[in-house]
């Protein structure tokens, strides 16, 4: 069984026109050890995503359509309360920004180990994991740290901060989103390192959120490129990267640095992401697509199945992911 499983997910603000339609019929599993990667630009729907998943989508978002199963467990729907007893024990999330998401007023071990108290934990087990915690994470020495603030910690002490509070109760499923932003190169590569040794030591579900390709490359083992709220390619994260089936994926694969390529400017994709509200004709990608043809004007690519578990919306997939056809 899965740990994780989206089915269909829809999610849009507003009940009356123009409602923006955020996400739109996505689908995907993790299952216990697994990574799946989001990537996209900003606004394709990567955290509206995440944020339906936990069950955080507020007024006046709601979700349409679709269902999330936890290990088999419907999600959507729950009430408040029984949301709370799943959000922060068997599903947790690390938010982008961690100096905005922990509270500056309160010291580092009490915001730890207020999730074991919200799931019944006292308060001495609350503290003894939360050092417990800071230890694993590499915030040592923790009892000493346990009494900072988050401001007098660096960038990259409160990304692991963030990472115990979210693992504190050994959740099945993770959610990280973008959890390198701002940090420098090294600090970066530490996270990912920490983030895959608690993966294997627990046996989480990982689901990555990043605009960071390079990353998603070294930590993922499947990949999803949305676009507009949809998923537009999705598979294996070698075969994907290799075979690009969408050119939106490939334009974003262009516009990352390589040492081996010489050019002095970097690859962009012309135009910017569409409104949500006021979607174009056909295929959403096409005012912005070498590729397109009238057909891309007139009719919507459904994800097309091409080889080893790697599908793209696409009318072109076939013909791209292979290379043979031209601009």
């Amino acid at each position: 069984m899965n740990a994780l499983e989206v089915d269909g997910l829809g999610v849009q603000f507003g009940r009356a026109a123009p409602v923006v339609r955020a996400v739109h019929r996505v689908s995907f599993s993790v299952e216990r050890g697994e990574t799946v990667a989001i990537v996209g630009e900003s606004g394709s729907g990567k955290s509206v995503t995440a944020l339906a998943i936990m069950g955080l989508v507020d007024p006046p978002g709601l979700i349409t359509d679709g269902d999330v199963r936890l290990a088999g467990k419907p999600l959507v729907g729950l009430s408040e309360s029984e949301y709370e007893r799943v959000r922060g024990r068997e599903l947790a999330m690390v938010f982008q920004d961690p100096l905005s998401a922990l509270n500056p007023v309160r010291r580092i071990g009490a915001q730890i180990g207020e999730g074991v108290r919200a799931h019944g934990g006292t308060r001495s087990a609350a503290k003894a994991r939360a050092l417990e915690m800071l230890e694993r994470v590499g915030v040592t020495p923790g009892a000493r740290l346990a009494r900072a603030y988050p401001h007098e910690l660096s960038g990259g002490m409160r990304q692991r901060v963030m990472l115990a509070m979210a693992l504190v109760n050994r959740p099945q499923v993770l959610i990280a989103d973008e959890p390198t932003t701002a940090l420098d190169v090294t600090t970066q590569a530490q996270i990912l390192e920490l983030l895959q040794t608690l993966q294997s030591e627990m046996g989480l579900a990982l689901v990555v959120i990043s605009h960071d390709l390079g990353m998603v490359a070294g930590i993922a083992d499947r990949v999803l490129v949305m676009y507009a709220g949809r998923v537009v390619e999705e598979g294996p994260v070698d075969r994907v990267f290799a075979k690009a089936g969408h050119p939106y994926t490939l334009g974003l694969l262009a516009s990352v640095p390589r040492v081996d390529d010489p050019r002095p400017v970097l690859a962009a994709i012309p135009g910017s992401a569409p409104d949500a509200s006021h979607l174009p004709s056909g295929c959403p990608f096409h005012p912005r697509c070498a590729y397109a043809e009238a057909m891309c004007f007139e009719r919507r690519p459904e994800l097309k199945v091409l080889s080893g578990g790697h599908r793209a919306a696409c009318h072109f997939a076939d013909e791209i992911s292979v290379g043979v056809r031209s601009r």
